[in-house]
């Protein structure tokens, strides 16, 4: 079997896929053989991902998915499904921040990081689930971060955002390994990404320092790990946070 037959007649969702990670997942899992639904609230860039995962060959469609709502989400779940068949793969990768110490932090933008971030994983596992189970199985993969394992300055929302993705993922697994579902969270590093080309140089470079390969991450990275942990060669993987963070984590 070749790498473009490996999802061959199975569909994929993946949310925040107008650029960074989830367009690179999302070019990903086609480019493995699967119709794509391309999740993203900016209009532009999902569409620009769609573009260019039709010229290479594949399949997707554009969904405008606000995560934090519900009933976006069980719409996009629905247009999916309802065009493509079913559902096997999801990627849960939007995600948002604000910088604020925590004394400062205002309850508005505290709330807005964990609509997105937090309530927006379950709100999609929600949905996804039950289509998966009737899929015969299938597998999630969250997109987590080092900071679920640790804590960092001006990141309140952000950090406690990524600690619940990290434990709605291992409660889910625990549902749902018996009857087919796997449910796992990668933990990028410092990646090249839209979002964080917007920190500020010093504390980029302060995360940088410490990732030991010597170097970013890039969105093909991740992707790289969301596409194995959905493959038959992670069949005993569930309930796992990978790190994908240069060896951040092990200091």
């Amino acid at each position: 079997m070749t790498t473009s037959e490996q999802f061959a007649g199975r569909v994929a969702m993946v949310t925040g896929a107008g650029s960074g990670i989830g367009r690179a997942s999302a070019l990903a899992f086609a480019a493995r053989g699967a119709a794509v639904g391309v999740c993203d609230v900016n209009t532009e860039g999902g569409e620009e991902t769609v573009s260019r995962i039709e010229a290479a060959g594949g399949k997707a469609l554009f969904l405008h998915t606000d995560v934090s709502s519900g009933a976006a989400v069980r719409q996009a779940v629905d247009t999916l499904v309802t065009t493509y068949g079913g559902l096997h793969f999801a990627h849960n990768n939007a995600g948002t921040y604000a910088m604020a110490l925590t004394g400062e932090l205002s309850e508005a933008e505290f709330t807005r990081v964990l609509n997105v971030n937090l309530l927006g994983v379950f709100l999609c596992m929600r949905h996804q689930i039950p289509l998966m189970l009737d899929a015969g199985g299938g597998a999630i993969v969250n997109t987590a971060s080092i900071w679920a394992h640790t804590g960092m300055p001006t990141q309140a929302a952000y950090v406690a955002s990524k600690h619940g993705v990290a434990g709605l993922t291992k409660t889910a697994a625990v549902e749902y390994a018996a009857r087919g579902v796997r449910v796992n969270a990668v933990s990028p590093g410092y990646i090249e990404t839209p979002m964080t080309a917007g920190n500020p140089p010093d504390a980029l470079a302060a995360v940088l320092s410490r990732q030991v390969i010597g170097r970013a991450g890039q969105p093909e990275e991740i992707a790289a790990a969301a596409t194995w942990l959905c493959g038959d060669e992670a069949s005993l993987v569930t309930g796992a946070v990978l790190n994908v963070d240069g060896g951040y984590l092990a200091h």
